[in-house]
């Protein structure tokens, strides 16, 4: 039974929300005293957009968009803008899964940095138009180019660790439907 499909699903999933409220914890431990001069790369983020483009079915929206919003409200973000923004981009990369099963992995680097890019802008331009203040341009574009390069890190983590791999052609969930 604990080898069945439907199990596996639901254990991925459980991994991953485990992993991204560990991940919060971390960021809310007051190691630091004084403020970054750089930005971190962005782990939830890597995780999520590797899991989504990798294991589509181990991701679902609703899961994403739970912790997300949870750490919008943990990290004092305007609530479910950035949110917002990772489920449109996970849900674009889980529309395209199946096509980049099939391409090499730099080509779903290069996916994943344009949608990555992609989100910071909407969301710097989103806070500029309603004037919230903001970061510094300087640590949004190294913490956004650290979550770039982080990428390649938490997929060769994922895959050795957590088992988390692209699904061979023609694979199929525990209902039939192909993954």
């Amino acid at each position: 039974m604990a080898d069945s499909p439907t199990t596996q699903v639901w254990i991925g999933r459980a991994i991953f929300a485990a992993l991204t409220l560990a991940i919060v914890f971390v960021q809310l431990l007051p190691l630091e005293t004084m403020p970054r001069s750089i930005g971190f790369p962005d782990a939830m983020l890597c995780l999520a957009l590797t899991w989504a483009a990798r294991r589509p079915d181990y991701v679902p929206a609703l899961l994403i968009g739970t912790v997300f919003l949870l750490a919008d409200f943990l990290f004092q973000r305007p609530p479910g803008l950035w949110t917002a923004l990772v489920l449109i981009l996970t849900e674009m990369l889980r529309a395209r899964a199946a096509g980049l099963r099939a391409m090499p992995f730099p080509v779903e680097w290069a996916t994943v940095a344009a949608g990555i890019v992609g989100i910071t802008i909407a969301y710097r331009a989103v806070l500029a138009m309603v004037l919230v203040p903001q970061a510094p341009l300087g640590l949004t574009m190294t913490q956004m180019v650290l979550t770039i390069l982080f990428y390649p890190v938490v997929v060769g983590l994922s895959h050795v660790v957590f088992g988390v791999s692209r699904p061979a052609a023609g694979a199929v969930d525990s209902r039939g439907h192909r993954i």
